[in-house]
């Protein structure tokens, strides 16, 4: 048989037809495959970033494109969240650095799990103290009947975590609970070289002072007037007498908080 030369034309087309479509293919494997490892990047940073700031602001972020971090800061009414470990410094002098170092991690899982399941944040640990917030991220109407309930959460982790300890020999622990409601700038703050997401404001000190005010009443959760002001009338609160705290003028009234009589409120 002949070819003819439209046949070998066609024939020289076809070849070079086929070398670009494998070229072609090849070309958008490689791209499938960069874009399967930039994807799988960065959802490795963006978890990496959560331990850093909360996901739902770094997604923010992210979906926004925010070039200046101070852009994504606001004023908001917040309800903070602090707590600390009794005896922790006779306790770190009488464990060796490994088993305190368990330890502390053991405290520091259980509250920060007691936290999130009320919907709110841990923003740091300090020492052995937790900072966390309710209402920070997304609006929230009953932060600070959440704040309450993941403090008696974390009451009853503590109780278990401490009896746990115990059956190994080990000294049990206790913690004391600070919550105050209050404005303050939400958002990330920081230098050029370090931004972290924070809630600034007097309302986080009010809550660090609450919280040493347990040690003078010998309580394990304590609530400010502004808290009390807005809780559910189901929890159990008890009056304390006011009690002078550093940086505030006047004497400062709080409430040891029980458990909740009935129910909990379905809330979504």
């Amino acid at each position: 048989m002949t070819w003819s030369l439209l046949d070998a034309v066609l024939a020289v087309l076809l070849v070079a037809l086929a070398v670009a479509l494998y070229r072609q293919y090849r070309l958008s494997s490689t791209l499938h495959a960069q874009l399967e490892a930039a994807a799988a990047e960065l959802q490795h940073l963006q978890e990496a970033c959560s331990r850093l700031a909360p996901a739902g602001v770094v997604h923010r972020l992210i979906a926004d494109s925010v070039t200046a971090p101070t852009e994504a800061a606001e004023r908001k009414v917040v309800t903070a969240l602090f707590a600390d470990l009794v005896g922790y410094t006779a306790m770190s002098e009488r464990l060796e650095p490994a088993v305190l170092a368990r330890v502390l991690n053991g405290y520091f899982q259980r509250m920060s799990d007691a936290i999130h399941e009320h919907r709110g944040h841990v923003s740091t640990f300090l020492g052995d103290g937790i900072l966390a917030y309710f209402g920070a991220l997304q609006p929230n109407p009953w932060q600070c009947n959440d704040a309450v309930r993941a403090a008696l959460a974390m009451r009853a982790a503590i109780r278990e975590y401490s009896a746990e300890l115990e059956r190994e020999g080990l000294p049990p622990v206790a913690v004391g609970i600070g919550i105050h409601r209050g404005p303050g700038l939400a958002g990330m703050v920081g230098s050029r070289d370090r931004m972290e997401y924070a809630f600034v404001g007097r309302t986080v000190n009010m809550a660090a002072r609450v919280q040493s005010l347990t040690r003078i009443h010998k309580v394990d959760i304590l609530v400010t007037e502004a808290l009390r002001a807005e809780l559910d009338t189901r929890f159990m609160l008890t009056p304390m007498p006011a009690e002078p705290v550093k940086g505030i003028a006047e004497p400062v009234v709080t409430y040891a908080v029980g458990e909740m009589r009935g129910a909990p409120p379905t809330e979504p």
